[in-house]
Parts: structure tokens; sequence; C-alpha cells
């Protein structure tokens, strides 16, 4: 195995700069855990220990908590890509491995689950290989800005998800019939496919308003929300925002009657195709059988048919 890059060090490289600048503009932040979390403008956040790295409708980082003495390079160990950025605890050696995207993942798409569902996949599979903790909810992490981190940045060029994927074996992930884990962009990908599927049906009991629709859809987020480490509610609301701008949008009774009539008209074809199949076999049997039309009446003579 070739050797792992050459780390750099210190506050000064490009993704550092641009892990502040896509910071929320008013992010989740805390010195201490136990504490609890603050939100504040973006500038007071920056001096906290703990701060959130992504916007609640976008996926700039990959964030994964590895609880282990020497997380710095525990990632080479494994074959795993090299993060971005490193946050390591002095203390105890534990980090989190911090990966940069060139294009962020919009984690609440409006009617195609593809693009999200790839990108959960390539989440879980780095996870895996990592080892990190499946427990660790992603909201806020180690804000490699605040001197008290270990910081050390690996790769500085900033990732496609088809990078990450070259590293990966996704096979595990390959049946959209089944869920991905409930992990990261797992969670949010779960959470969608089961909102829009409830969503085309639900719309169509009363055709609510689009305020009405948009309550509905939320507190049906919400109840789905249901994993053992739940996604924040500011996630929830943006995946619930989506899915019921969009059936509200693209669904309406005129379009359903439409669609019904639509297949009615197929089904009537087809009915009929059948009916004059069944009334030509019963007026002509012969067809059915085979047989010319003189031979059949020939064997029902005869008495053999």
């Amino acid at each position: 195995m070739a050797q792992p890059a050459v780390a750099c060090q210190g506050p000064t490289s490009r993704n550092l700069a641009l892990f502040s600048q896509r910071l929320p503009r008013k992010p989740y932040h805390t010195d201490n855990l136990g504490d609890g979390l603050r939100i504040r403008d973006v500038q007071r956040a920056l001096s906290s220990r703990y701060i959130q790295p992504n916007q609640p409708h976008r996926r700039y980082w990959l964030v994964y908590d590895v609880d282990r003495s020497g997380a710095v390079l525990d990632w080479y160990d494994r074959g795993a890509p090299p993060p971005t950025i490193v946050a390591q605890n002095p203390e105890n050696g534990h980090a989190h491995l911090i990966y940069g995207l060139d294009v962020p993942v919009r984690t609440a798409p409006d009617a195609k689950s593809g693009p999200l569902r790839y990108a959960a996949a390539v989440d879980c599979a780095l996870r895996a290989l990592l080892d990190a903790d499946s427990g660790y909810g992603g909201l806020i992490c180690k804000n490699p800005l605040h001197p008290h981190w270990r910081v050390t940045e690996w790769e500085p060029r900033l990732y496609e998800l088809g990078d990450l994927d070259s590293w990966l074996d996704l096979s595990a992930y390959a049946d959209r019939r089944k869920r991905l884990p409930a992990y990261g962009l797992g969670r949010n990908c779960t959470l969608f496919e089961r909102l829009r599927q409830w969503a085309y049906k639900a719309i169509r009991q009363g055709w609510p308003d689009a305020d009405r629709w948009h309550e509905a859809v939320l507190v049906r987020a919400r109840a789905y929300n249901d994993f053992d480490t739940p996604l924040p509610d500011s996630e929830v609301k943006a995946t619930a925002r989506s899915v019921a701008k969009w059936t509200h949008a693209h669904l309406s009774p005129a379009g359903f009657s439409q669609r019904q009539a639509a297949q009615g008209r197929k089904g009537g074809v087809r009915s009929g195709q059948v009916r004059r199949e069944g009334s030509a076999a019963e007026s002509q049997p012969w067809v059915a059988l085979g047989i010319s039309r003189a031979t059949y009446y020939r064997r029902k003579a005869a008495g053999e048919i």
C-alpha cells in the first residue's frame, strides 16, 4: 500500500477557509456537549469548540466520529480515502474525520430520490469502512477552526461522490427495494422515500390548500423521524417543505382525473380486444384449434370434437 499523503497543519488552508464560508448563517454550537446547544450568529459561533458544519438542506461535509486513539491515521490502515480535515482531541486521540464535497448533496430533493440514495450509499459505505460511530448524529462536529483541537489536513482537493465511490464497495446498497442503514444520509433518504410515498396518496383525501397540506406533511415527517438517532428538526422541516411544495404543485384533482381517464381508456381498449378475441374464438373454434374449417366439421361429424 502506498504511503499516506503528507499532512498539512495550521488554520491557514483553502479548505479550512471554505469550512468557515460554508457554515450556516446561524449554526448550532457549544463549548461543552453536556451544556446543550445554542444558536447564534456565525461569527459568534465560530469561537465555540463544537459547531454545525452543514446547512439543513445541503450537505457540504461528510463527517465521521472515530472514537479510537490514533484516529488521525486510522483511515489509512483501513484503506479508506484520505480525509479533507481531521479535528482530533489531543487528550485521547479521538477525532472527527471531515470529507469535503465539491458539489453539496441536497438532502431534501423535490421529486427524485436517486441522487440522494446514491450519496447516502456512499455515506453509509464510508462509515462502515471507517468503522465510525453509527450513533453519531452529525448535527455538530469538532470545530476545526478552534485552537483546542489538533487539526490535520490530508486531501487538499474536494471530493466528487464518484471519487469516494472508487474507494468503496456499494454492492450492499444496490437493491433499491431495501432501506439504507439509519445513519447519516441514509436517514434522509429513508425519510424522503416514506414521506413522498405517503404524500402521493394522502393528498387525494380532500385536496387541501397549500398551508393545511404543508402542516399535514410536517406532522407526518416528524412521525417518520423515529430513528435511533433522529434527524435534526431543521432537516425534517426542509424535507417536509420540499415534499409538500412539489406534491401540491404537481398533483391536482384535474390531473388525477386525467390519469384515471387515460388508464380507463387503456383498460377499455384491452377489454374490447379480449372480448373480440373471445367472440372470434366462439364463432370460429377451428382457429383456436389450429385446423381448417372443413377439418373441424369433419371431426365434429365423426364425434372427434
